[in-house]
């Protein structure tokens, strides 16, 4: 546990660029201006900068907005995000930074993490920060993001790609998944369900899901599968096939299955396995269970089981996770505030 004294906030320096969007400058102050510690402290201290000396910068809207800090913020960041701006001039039509920007980004720090919401990911793609990784951006700018950047491994079907300490994520509302993505992998289900909460948005969309679907939504008079993922959600401890999901329904099996990926974006079996994994979550922060009971109670079975599926989608053991996010822990741990990834 680290003294009082050595209490620091991760320091999150959020890159206004001309033109930018103001909904989406404002998201990560709010989701990571959230989270505190048992003693009432900021998890996180978030700044906006410009890349040039403090004062207005101006917006897609009819207005601009005073940036309180120049580029030097950036050399101080522990997160550097870059939202979407509709003026990114040579970045968006040639691919290449600009002397003001090449200039900001050279003052990021080694090991910085970084992130971008929309078409943001157009400045890192164009400062080499992309080559050779998985990455996504609005699917309405996919095609294009894959022709001026062909070394990058564009996915235009995701919510946000995490590829360690670069993140990247589609438009808008994909920006709030990215970010309480990040608060959870920093310090947990618990903290970033309670951002969730306070903000009133869905606590967790996984970033595979579809962010969007070309078929059309459907008719609100046709039988829809709310009712079975509802059934679900209260048995996830238990074995549950597709056909007692359709039975809920009264579908067919392919019926249901359509109209859960339409409604959804995932498969039935996707979409229990993410269930599963934040059940698992919440109980490995919560409880003093064995490894045996949380896999029993999220619906794995064994151990092992459970293993398999936190190492695939999180990267780490249950026993690794506990460690890190147990809720006594949790609220006082900033080891590793600093460098989270």
């Amino acid at each position: 546990m680290t003294d009082s004294g050595d209490f620091r906030p991760h320091r999150i320096a959020v890159l206004a660029l001309d033109g930018l969007l103001p909904f989406e400058l404002g998201i990560p102050h709010r989701i990571f201006g959230r989270p505190r510690d048992a003693r009432g402290r900021h998890l996180y201290e978030v700044v906006t900068c410009s890349v040039r000396p403090p004062g207005p910068v101006e917006t897609d809207a009819d207005f601009a907005v005073h940036v309180a800090h120049g580029p030097e913020a950036l050399a101080t960041a522990d997160t550097v995000i870059v939202p979407a701006s509709y003026e990114l001039g040579p970045v968006y039509e040639e691919g290449r930074l600009t002397d003001e920007l090449a200039a900001a980004f050279g003052r990021v720090r080694p090991g910085t993490r970084l992130a971008s919401i929309c078409t943001g990911g157009y400045v890192l793609a164009a400062a080499g920060l992309l080559d050779g990784r998985p990455a996504t951006t609005h699917w309405a700018d996919a095609e294009r993001f894959q022709r001026l950047f062909p070394r990058i491994r564009v996915d235009p079907d995701v919510l946000f790609v995490d590829d360690g300490d670069v993140l990247t994520s589609a438009g808008v509302a994909a920006g709030i998944d990215l970010c309480l993505h990040m608060v959870r992998r920093d310090f947990g289900t618990a903290v970033a369900n309670e951002v969730a909460r306070l903000t009133v948005v869905p606590p967790h969309r996984d970033g595979g899901q579809a962010q969007y679907i070309h078929r059309p939504v459907p008719d609100p008079q046709l039988a829809t599968t709310t009712a079975a993922r509802a059934w679900a959600l209260g048995r996830l401890h238990e074995p549950i096939q597709l056909r007692d999901m359709a039975e809920q329904e009264a579908m067919s099996v392919r019926t249901f299955t359509r109209r859960f990926r339409e409604e959804t974006g995932i498969s039935p079996g996707q979409w229990l396995t993410q269930q599963r994994v934040e059940r698992a979550r919440h109980l490995l922060e919560s409880t003093d269970w064995s490894m045996d009971q949380v896999a029993r109670e999220s619906g794995f079975g064994t151990a092992q089981s459970m293993r398999q599926h936190l190492q695939a989608v999180l990267g780490v053991t249950p026993t690794a996770y506990r460690r890190t996010f147990r809720t006594g822990g949790r609220a006082d741990r900033h080891d590793g505030v600093g460098s989270p990834h």
